[in-house]
């Protein structure tokens, strides 16, 4: 016997099945039938093939049983967005221009072209990927020498950093990504949990959130950000906690991403991750934008 599964929502329903003789031999023909569900939920029905090619006696008829589930089981409990790269293309155009007009502001005669970037992407977060660029070429003339001051100047030029990217996000020099506000508003009216998984710092994720979806989806979209776990992608540890905060089960979770440490840290949580891309067409939009506006 075979069971299918219809949603409780289903105006029709489609029972396909290949008919076997008595030696349990498949026939290589199929046969569809439609039925309405209100006709089939919960009980067990027989065909036959009224077909003559069938009329053989050793075919026998083939036994379905059907039901229903609430057609909302196939959602997941909660839709994790990561922020740069998948709200907004922020890093090319974005976090990368705002680091280049601190060290410049600083004088400290770097500047990070977009190959260079896209290298220093695969490192999770703002001051770790400042960190690792220093400690892998040299630190600035006008670095401290000590640990501690060092970590201090890090973070003094991630705050700084962190304002300049964000008069960027307030004059709306950004556009958010073709179809997220949509997809945002689908999964609200399915009673998909939402939230924003991120690296970056949370007073930027804020204002990605705040100003380009706009307030009455940002009360309902919880952020995790920043500094709020003490380790960063490719660990976990952040969808792990968003887990636990929004009382859902890791595996019912859906997470969009648009890097390798993303998706690694997506599975490692044990979670359905979905990577998506920036198109060039995006991000000459983008740099339209920003020219007609400036």
């Amino acid at each position: 016997m075979a069971s299918i599964i219809i949603p409780s929502s289903s105006s029709s329903v489609f029972c396909s099945h290949n008919l076997t003789n008595s030696n349990k031999q498949s026939s290589s023909s199929s046969i569809t039938h439609q039925l309405k569900p209100s006709s089939v939920i919960g009980k067990q029905i027989s065909f036959r093939s009224s077909n003559s090619k069938f009329s053989n006696p050793l075919i026998q008829s083939c036994s379905i049983k059907c039901s229903a589930v609430d057609s909302s089981s196939v959602f997941p409990s909660a839709l994790l967005f990561d922020c740069d790269g998948v709200l907004v293309d922020t890093e090319k155009d974005g976090h990368r221009v705002s680091f280049n007009d601190t060290f410049a502001e600083k004088e400290l005669g770097v500047t990070w072209d977009a190959d260079l970037y896209g290298e220093l992407l695969k490192i999770g977060g703002g001051k770790e990927r400042m960190t690792a660029y220093f400690n892998q070429t040299a630190w600035p003339e006008k670095a401290p020498k000590g640990e501690q001051e060092r970590k201090d100047f890090i973070a003094s030029l991630h705050k700084r950093k962190t304002e300049l990217f964000m008069v960027l996000i307030e004059k709306r020099l950004l556009p958010l990504r073709p179809g997220v506000a949509k997809l945002i508003d689908q999964a609200f009216a399915k009673g998909v949990k939402v939230a924003v998984c991120s690296t970056s710092n949370e007073k930027a994720v804020s204002a990605i959130v705040s100003f380009l979806l706009g307030p009455e989806r940002a009360a309902k979209i919880q952020i995790f950000a920043g500094d709020v776990v003490p380790r960063k992608k490719p660990d976990p540890a952040i969808y792990n906690l968003a887990a636990t905060t929004l009382g859902v089960e890791p595996s019912r979770c859906v997470v969009v991403e648009d890097s390798g440490i993303g998706l690694a840290a997506a599975k490692a949580a044990g979670m359905t991750c979905i990577v998506t891309k920036i198109t060039q067409q995006m991000r000459t939009l983008q740099m339209q934008m920003r020219y007609s506006i400036a």
